[in-house]
């Protein structure tokens, strides 16, 4: 049952479109040059199909008190080689200035205001983002209102929700496919799927973990990277000085993070999958062992050959594989033969795969294999949230906006 508008809902032309995108990016803090254009890119198609509209960009770059918090002119200047024409940037929000750029408009131009988060108004938390001065006046100048930032979609800012109820709110091509594509994931019946959760962002994975398991989303759950790591540390493994030293340095919530991998390891033994073997980093060589030769001096950097080969035959007959983070320190060549192994085996099957995360991300364009995953996706945060069952306010908001405005369909 249709629960959001999509751009395939309404005409455009000559109309007056607020787009919220998220290109918020790395930055060379001495240049100031965007140092990648994935998120641009992203957003190409939703921008792409409002040539004959008058499109005014929302969106934001890093948060107050990062080096990286600046005004958004460089990204208007990246959108203009993406698209092909013109992006304006226009240094307001909705001033006079911004609102004079707006009424001024001739159909098939662009304009970028300024970096939403510029103004305290947008994380108005306790009060009603409808109310807001930026959703108040930029509401009088505007016709539709598209979110397509689904990697900022588990903000609750005023940009993000705050125009459900003051016109039409549609979900750009680029958070309808994040949506129908991940939902599809979790919700496709046939078996085995499979999870793979790696990566040193070890709270989030064991959330969605958590979440998983009690849903019965999937059957199994692979693990690697430093997640793994915890939960061989949470089984009781002596891991050495070298790891655990380097565990309990970058995790300030170290033991919380060891009781709740022990938790997931008493109630879903059958589910949660760790290595055999791993690799350590001795002084820069690759140095396999099976668990049982450990404590070692030297830390963890991969997960082992024969944990490898056992995943890759897990694989093989899954229906659906999604995967979060990499199996180790895939970045040093000497360390990448785990993840390199585990993700051959992604794709030499026909299931559905789906990835995500920033570093599994890089692994995968790295390999040069993007185009055997039938969705990337381009949130952190937001994509966790997601899979985790958590509430998603851009998305909650993109519903409630359709049952306001319904009767216009």
């Amino acid at each position: 049952m249709k629960e959001y508008f999509t751009m395939d809902d309404f005409e455009f032309e000559d109309k007056t479109v607020l787009v919220r995108v998220d290109v918020n990016s790395p930055i060379d803090p001495v240049s100031g040059i965007i140092l990648d254009y994935s998120r641009f890119e992203a957003h190409r198609q939703t921008l792409k199909e409002l040539k004959n509209s008058k499109v005014v960009v929302l969106a934001h770059q890093s948060r107050p008190g990062k080096r990286d918090f600046l005004p958004l002119r460089p990204h208007a200047m990246v959108l203009t080689k993406i698209l092909g024409r013109r992006v304006r940037f226009v240094p307001d929000l909705f001033c006079d200035y911004a609102l004079e750029a707006i009424q001024n408009m001739k159909s098939g131009e662009y304009i970028m205001l300024q970096n939403t988060r510029f103004y305290s108004e947008e994380y108005c938390l306790k009060n009603n983002p409808e109310n807001t001065h930026i959703v108040k006046e930029l509401s009088k100048v505007a016709d539709y209102f598209i979110n397509d930032a689904f990697a900022a979609a588990h903000r609750k800012q005023a940009t993000l929700v705050g125009f459900k109820k003051k016109m039409p709110m549609i979900a750009g091509r680029l958070m309808e496919r994040e949506i129908t594509m991940l939902n599809r994931f979790l919700k496709l019946q046939r078996k085995p799927k499979i999870a793979i959760l790696g990566g040193a962002k070890v709270e989030d994975s064991l959330k969605v973990a958590k979440s998983f398991a009690e849903r019965n989303i999937v059957d199994k759950i692979l693990t690697g990277g430093v997640v793994s790591i915890f939960f061989l540390l949470a089984k009781g493994y002596n891991l050495g000085k070298g790891t655990e030293e380097f565990v309990k340095k970058n995790y300030e919530d170290y033991e919380k993070l060891i009781s709740l991998s022990q938790e997931l390891l008493e109630k879903y033994p059958e589910i949660i999958e760790l290595p055999v073997d791993v690799v350590v980093n001795a002084e820069g060589k690759r140095k396999g062992m099976p668990l049982e030769h450990l404590p070692s001096p030297y830390p963890i950097y991969d997960i082992g050959l024969d944990t490898a080969i056992m995943y890759r035959n897990m694989l093989k007959d899954a229906k659906a594989i999604i995967v979060n983070g990499p199996m180790g320190v895939f970045e040093l060549p000497e360390f990448s033969l785990g993840t390199v192994e585990v993700f051959r085996g992604i794709v030499n099957n026909s299931a559905l795969k789906i990835a995500g995360g920033g570093h599994t991300i890089a692994a995968i364009e790295k390999l040069g294999i993007a185009k055997y995953f039938d969705h990337i996706s381009t949130g952190g945060g937001a994509l966790i949230t997601f899979l985790s069952g958590e509430e998603m306010p851009a998305i909650e908001a993109l519903k409630e906006s359709y049952r306001h405005f319904s009767h216009l369909k």
